[in-house]
């Protein structure tokens, strides 16, 4: 009982460092652009351009901080992660020209690699704690709350302080809180052997029968580009959700509806976990995208209706909350076990790319032809990538190759 209840804590303040974690070092950045961009005596759109390029500095090492994970411990890494967060937040904030705040901009996204989502993953496999799928499961429960928590708390504390002192808030809850957090952590165990790797291993998913190499290209092709094309429609929403409904003239009620995305998309990550198993992945790879350029269309069309943008921000909660999941379980499925690590790398570096520009082709495309236009545009774009996994479902229809459901 007692360890059980240590595992609990470990998985609970894990949690708490990755909503902050996320909070401070990428959704606040949607609310503090417009502040940060006229100090700099700069546009929105050149603000995100900035956050696009800062987010690919931080994809580009994130193969290499995994192999860093394996070699010291993912734990021990957090740590230094944390530590390196605070410090960027703070150069951020003290930055008074232009080139040091790129610089310090891009810090926090490189640094960011060792303490979000692939680090704490890694670090609960490597506790030996029990059950790590579930743990992760329920990791990503408690930090899908990041969006609703701090998208309010940014707001409140630039308008109290400015955008600069809340920057340096934030500095300091990942050093006072985060710091210590991971370090506990990583004392409790953030090398061991997981004790669940056996039976893991035992009911992971049957190898898929070798593919032809055209017939493998093409659905590599057809999946890659379908996560790419919806991630930029998801990386530009989340991005500057709060800003684009209050261009759609929601005024004030933008702040509230927003905080619906997180529940939302904490309440699908709960319904998957508990009723998801045996699902067919390509099914719910398909659910779940087709929400999003769904959600668009209907915020473009109903928009500044209040009812419409609720559903637009509950059906965005909804799709994010399974395309973390599909976008692992449906490689597994259509090719197997066989290069799933090399393969998932290629995948996530396309998406990771393109995920980093869409924060600035969103913005430029406002200014040109209007939040509602560049709203419609990115939904298409998600459509297409919709039209992606429909193709590997024909394929799979007429017996192309053997889906591992």
């Amino acid at each position: 009982m007692a360890e059980q209840r240590g595992q609990a804590a470990l998985i609970w303040a894990l949690g708490a460092t990755q909503v902050i974690g996320y909070g401070t070092e990428y959704y606040s950045f949607s609310i503090l652009a417009d502040d940060a961009a006229q100090s700099f005596a700069q546009s929105r759109s050149w603000f995100f351009l900035i956050v696009s390029l800062a987010l690919i500095a931080g994809g580009m090492v994130m193969p290499f901080a995994g192999r860093l994970f394996d070699r010291f411990g993912a734990a021990r890494l957090m740590v230094l992660g944390s530590a390196l967060g605070a410090l960027s937040l703070a150069c951020t904030a003290l930055s008074m020209a232009i080139w040091p705040f790129i610089i310090a901009m891009c810090a926090v996204q490189i640094v960011s690699s060792l303490v979000l989502y692939d680090a704490a993953f890694t670090s609960i496999v490597q506790s030996g704690i029990g059950a790590s799928q579930n743990r992760i499961m329920a990791l990503t429960l408690i930090a899908g709350f990041a969006s609703s928590v701090f998208w309010p708390l940014t707001t409140a504390l630039d308008h109290a302080f400015g955008w600069r002192a809340t920057l340096l808030i934030y500095a300091a809850m990942n050093l006072l809180f985060c710091v210590p957090v991971h370090a506990w952590v990583a004392k409790a165990g953030g090398r061991a052997k997981p004790r669940d790797a056996a039976p893991e291993a035992a009911n992971a998913t049957a190898e898929q029968p070798s593919l032809g190499g055209a017939m493998s290209l093409r659905l590599m092709v057809l999946i890659t580009a379908g996560f790419s094309l919806t991630g930029v429609t998801l990386s530009a929403i989340l991005s500057q959700m709060v800003p684009l409904l209050q261009a759609l003239g929601l005024g004030g009620m933008a702040l509230v509806v927003s905080t619906l995305f997180g529940p939302a998309q904490v309440a699908m990550r709960a319904v998957n976990l508990f009723f998801g198993a045996g699902r067919n992945p390509l099914a719910v790879t398909l659910f779940s995208l087709t929400l999003l350029p769904l959600a668009l269309f209907l915020l473009a069309l109903t928009a500044p209706y209040v009812a419409g943008a609720v559903v637009f921000a509950v059906l965005v909660g909804l799709s994010s909350g399974l395309k973390s999941v599909v976008q692992g379980t449906l490689p597994l499925a259509v090719f197997g076990r066989a290069g799933y690590g090399a393969r998932l790398g290629i995948m996530s570096g396309v998406r990771y790319v393109l995920a980093a520009l869409a924060p600035f082709g969103f913005a430029w495309s406002s200014e040109a032809i209007g939040p509602r236009g560049a709203s419609a545009l990115f939904a298409a774009i998600g459509v297409i990538g919709v039209v992606c996994f429909l193709e590997v479902a024909r394929l799979a229809r007429v017996g192309a190759f053997r889906l591992n459901a």
